[in-house]
């Protein structure tokens, strides 16, 4: 029993709290980029706008990672299509970002 114990302390030790929305995960790091929203737009975007909120440990948390938040931040009204980028790192860093393409 006692040397079950070794790798299960271990395991919560070094496992983060840290957590994005992402389709897939890395154990120690992750980095993807994924669709969010498309819309019927026929025009090319022009604009790009970013939002993104922080996470440290799973305790602390903050940003503004809304589709409006991006789009405000480009100067967008009308959007084309949105995707995400989720980044974590060990489980003690993590970000999430919305991007937002439009006109």
């Amino acid at each position: 029993m006692k040397h079950f114990l070794w790798p299960v302390l271990v395991a919560t030790l070094l496992s983060g709290c840290a957590t994005a929305v992402s389709p897939v995960t890395g154990a120690l790091y992750t980095n993807v980029r994924a669709p969010l929203l498309v819309t019927e737009s026929p025009e090319k975007p022009t604009k790009v706008g970013r939002a993104t909120m922080r996470s440290i440990l799973g305790i602390y948390a903050v940003g503004d990672a809304s589709v409006e938040a991006a789009a405000k931040n480009a100067g967008i009204t009308r959007i084309h299509h949105v995707d995400y980028q989720s980044q974590n790192l060990f489980g003690v860093m993590s970000d999430f970002t919305v991007i937002v393409y439009g006109n």
